[in-house]
């Protein structure tokens, strides 16, 4: 296989480079897939630049990185369903706690998790689905049904935040979603039932009145620690805050007794331990949204596989209107 490998933390033009690899034979319960797309995040880049916090050395000798990616079933092991050969599916955590991830043209991985592609996405889009889908799907619906309810969700126009107003929507909430101004018409789109600016000073006055005056009964938050304060004063009694991110403060202080007082749920939550219930709920979820046409995935930008580098800075870049893929096989 044609892989994209790293032997050291730093740049990406720097230690990412194109190799042949041997396919890797699916042991019992694996199979392999080959790849057409790798998908690219945020955590992708990170690593490879070595910037996880409390990840100070290479965790394997030579890795193969990205997590999320789409291709078609080649071969299976020893406990795998053979009618599963030829299947398209998407993958996820292809290189959490696994030295070789999706930036090849082939991976062997547990078959559980080689999803089946969802009817009415194509193997572009199921590349996008991974940690954004996962995280987006689980953010909303931690909480249960989330129909007639209110779901603000804190930047909406991001990937994550994109699919969790899309998501929303379609559970049957009523949606608020703040983000940049600039990207307000993306998340409108989205169908958004209010689309704030979250520069905006009095943004707590402007959540409350597009609910009506209410506070707010669920949050998918992607920075808890700058939005705390806001957070704090608009969620419901018995509300939900679903956090997935905090990067500009990573260590917020908490205002513990007015959420106990209103004896709210907050839930610290990383995709890529999701329960093994809660996945394929989220899966579930995902699968369900996409058949009823509900899911739209922006792609903003596609590589070849050789310009792996180019890829991630231009997730590093940030301010992307869509996913950043790697093509590495023929769609």
């Amino acid at each position: 296989m044609k892989a994209v490998t790293y032997r050291a933390f730093g740049a990406a033009e720097t230690v990412l480079q194109l190799e042949d690899l041997p396919d890797i034979a699916p042991g019992p319960g694996e199979l392999r897939v080959e790849l057409t797309y790798s998908g690219v995040n945020p955590s992708d880049v990170k690593a490879r630049a070595g910037a996880r916090a409390g990840v100070t050395e290479l965790p394997y000798p030579v890795i193969i990185p990205h997590s999320d990616g789409s291709g078609v079933i080649a071969e299976v092991g020893e406990g795998v369903d053979p009618a599963r050969i030829g299947e398209a599916v998407w993958i996820w955590n292809g290189q959490w706690q696994r030295p070789f991830g999706t930036a090849a043209t082939s991976i062997t991985l547990p078959a559980e998790q080689a999803v089946p592609l969802p009817e009415g996405l194509d193997l572009k889009q199921g590349a996008a689905l991974g940690i954004p889908a996962l995280t987006a799907a689980h953010a909303v619906f931690s909480g249960g049904d989330v129909t007639d309810r209110t779901v603000l969700v804190q930047g909406g126009a991001g990937t994550v935040g994109l699919l969790a107003v899309q998501l929303a929507r379609w559970g049957g909430a009523r949606v608020i979603a703040t983000c940049a101004s600039h990207a307000a018409d993306r998340v409108r789109q989205a169908e958004a039932d209010a689309t704030l600016a979250y520069a905006d000073g009095d943004l707590t006055e402007q959540i409350l009145a597009a609910n009506d005056g209410r506070p707010v009964d669920h949050i998918v938050e992607v920075e808890f620690g700058a939005n705390c304060a806001v957070d704090t004063e608009v969620i419901a009694p018995n509300g939900r805050i679903t956090a997935y991110g905090s990067a500009q403060q990573m260590t917020p202080q908490l205002p513990f007794y007015p959420l106990m007082f209103k004896s709210v749920t907050l839930e610290m939550m990383l995709v890529y331990l999701l329960p093994p219930v809660a996945r394929r709920a989220a899966i579930k979820r995902i699968e369900h949204a996409a058949a009823a046409g509900a899911l739209h995935l922006p792609i903003a930008e596609v590589f070849d596989l050789v310009d792996t580098a180019k890829a991630h800075h231009a997730v590093e870049r940030g301010h992307r209107a869509g996913s950043i893929l790697v093509r590495t096989g023929r769609d």
